[in-house]
């Protein structure tokens, strides 16, 4: 092809010498060693959308507190289990001000990252009632759920809800849950990869089916307030960021402090458990691990203290005095990334003009949003084909057929597009165009 930037041949022993099997279905991780590597091996910079990791500076009221909590010397002792005091209690205040929930403080449980939170939840969901023991994803998603199933041995559906969107998921969710095998639902909202929404009527779907079922619904808010499309984020006003918890007793709420506060490289949040799920007893559980059976005491100190025994202290201090912030109005999270929108219409504008189109396009009742994900098709290629075509032009992606997606296409990230890349990006899918005439 003429414009490409970097030669077939190139990526072909790239990918050879980092012993990838398949580029059209690589992993995050294996994208990201091909990008590095042409860069080293080229000295062209690579225009990254592949990995969602934070393109923002981490939070200076964390990073303070954090530092103040080392020089008191928390790194001597052992975290208790169930979370610091501090931040059980700021997690609870911090729920009831940004989505309008009760929760109690030792419901709200610190975890090392959100990805602690969901292999704990699935190894505990799972083993609660004999014969409950497959999780249902609603796709797209993040493929390391499921790689964390692989790990317990457990089992999962999935469906991928583009064409189930409004009334329309009741029927799909029902035909899983009637066959009475499954004990999860996992699902994020803002979605990774496709940044659709699940508006509240959706919500109240799963909400119901799963107090039917008695399913537990494992929520992830990774991207917590940033559907910018309204303006949520500001304590104790509404509107609210619509979630499950409206809808059912039976859910985990996973908040995570990577991408609201930009405080990824800390690995914390929290899993905010229902009260009436924490205080549940299950058979199963007190005879599986010599304990009470509630579900809250085991999920901390049967599960989850096994995994991480406890999450670092001084970050766990870092972390509440955030989320004191945040609540008390003295810090503006929303704001603060709001950025990550302005980057995804710019850089939608780029594709779109030269012959892309949104793959995830449309909620029930709206166009999505703009935010830290988006998702781009390109005529009739695969994602894989794209995904790969994509990087001869030196701009990295994944292939949204990794996240359990039926759709063609690939999921951009916005988090790691700088002021000076645009121009470049430009050129590019100008290129891109020229050698990919559509029909």
């Amino acid at each position: 092809m003429g414009h490409q930037v970097f030669s077939e041949e190139l990526v072909a022993s790239v990918v050879k010498e980092l012993q990838i099997a398949d580029l059209a279905h690589a992993t995050i991780g294996e994208v990201l060693l091909v990008a590095s590597r042409l860069e080293q091996q080229t000295g062209i910079p690579f225009i990254r959308m592949d990995q969602g990791s934070p393109g923002l500076p981490a939070n200076r009221v964390g990073i303070e507190a954090e530092k103040a909590a080392l020089d008191r010397g928390v790194g001597a002792q052992y975290p208790a289990a169930d979370g610091i005091p501090e931040l059980k209690r700021e997690a609870s205040r911090f729920v009831k001000a940004f989505v309008d929930i009760d929760i109690s403080p030792r419901a709200c449980i610190p975890t090392t990252g959100s990805v602690a939170a969901s292999f704990g939840a699935f190894v505990i969901t799972t083993q609660c009632v004999p014969g409950k023991d497959k999780v249902l994803f609603i796709d797209p998603g993040f493929p390391i759920q499921k790689s964390q199933l692989r790990i317990i041995g457990a089992k999962w559906e999935q469906f991928d809800i583009y064409h189930y969107r409004g009334e329309a998921l009741r029927e799909k969710l029902e035909s899983y849950l009637k066959q009475g095998d499954i004990a999860a639902i996992v699902y994020s909202n803002p979605n990774n990869p496709a940044w659709i929404c699940l508006e509240d009527s959706e919500l109240a779907i799963i909400g119901e089916l799963s107090t039917r079922y008695g399913v537990i619904v494992l929520e992830d808010m990774a991207y917590f307030c940033m559907d910018f499309r309204q303006d949520l984020g500001q304590p104790w006003k509404a509107p609210y960021p619509p979630t499950v918890a409206r809808y059912t007793d039976n859910y985990i709420l996973m908040l995570s402090s990577s991408k609201i506060f930009s405080y990824a490289g800390q690995r914390m949040a929290v899993a905010c458990v229902s009260d009436k799920l924490f205080d549940t007893h299950y058979p199963a559980l007190a005879e599986r691990y010599g304990d009470s059976g509630v579900f809250g005491q085991t999920f901390v100190a049967s599960v989850l203290y096994m995994i991480t025994s406890g999450c670092t202290a001084s970050t766990q201090y870092g972390y509440a005095e955030m989320l004191r912030a945040a609540t008390d109005g003295e810090l503006d999270f929303a704001a603060d990334v709001r950025e990550y929108a302005r980057r995804a219409e710019r850089m939608k504008k780029i594709f779109t003009d030269n012959g892309f189109h949104i793959v995830y396009d449309y909620d029930v009742t709206r166009p999505v949003g703009d935010g830290f994900f988006f998702t781009v098709g390109y005529g009739r290629m695969s994602g894989g084909e794209l995904l790969r075509e994509l990087l001869y032009y030196g701009v990295s992606s994944i292939s949204l057929e990794t996240t359990g997606s039926g759709q063609p296409g690939v999921r951009a990230c916005t988090s790691r597009m700088r002021e000076e890349l645009y121009p470049l990006m430009e050129e590019r899918m100008k290129a891109f165009r020229l050698d990919h005439p559509l029909s």
